[in-house]
């Protein structure tokens, strides 16, 4: 047990660095004092309920995963969608931050918008045809099917139809 305490103000120094915040704008968004946070990660204060709970909320990972808690045998995995304006729903499938991250995605119809952002991307296409648009080069992505592309390149994708269309979608860590 005393193992695993020791370990969380550590883990906690290291995610709030990757996330590029300083004590000040961590202790701002959570409500806690920046003494506090220091002794927090340095060991000095035992970790509790109290401190751990807006952690995990701002760092947006569940709080087994901030302690690192022995695992209890239960494989599932608890989702939580995130659903937008048009229609589109997101159901990110991995929380850990600074490494590739995974989503399942119900692509809902929507205007045809390039965007461009650092990384790379890859989807998979699980149900209904998906228009990629790369640049000025279009290509029907039909299920099963998987793409990779450069997301400075200008990109859009959307399902063909009026209907939605369902992919996975991983990204690189600078990609979010």
């Amino acid at each position: 047990m005393e193992g695993v305490l020791a370990a969380i103000g550590p883990r906690l120094r290291a995610l709030r660095r990757e996330r590029g915040l300083t004590l000040e704008a961590l202790a701002a968004v959570t409500g806690l004092s920046v003494s506090a946070l220091s002794r927090l990660e340095s060991g000095k204060r035992r970790p509790t309920l109290d401190l751990l709970l807006p952690l995990a909320h701002v760092h947006g990972i569940a709080l087994d995963r901030l302690i690192a808690a022995p695992a209890t045998g239960d494989p599932r995995v608890h989702l939580t969608p995130r659903r937008s304006p048009n229609g589109s729903v997101v159901v990110p499938l991995t929380q850990y931050p600074g490494r590739h991250r995974v989503f399942k995605q119900v692509l809902a119809p929507t205007p045809r918008r390039l965007v461009t952002h650092p990384g790379r991307e890859w989807l998979h296409v699980l149900a209904g045809d998906v228009l990629l648009v790369l640049d000025t080069h279009e290509t029907v992505l039909h299920p099963g099917t998987t793409a990779e592309f450069d997301t400075t390149r200008p990109h859009w994708f959307g399902p063909t139809t009026h209907h939605p269309a369902e992919i996975l979608h991983i990204f690189t860590p600078e990609a979010l």
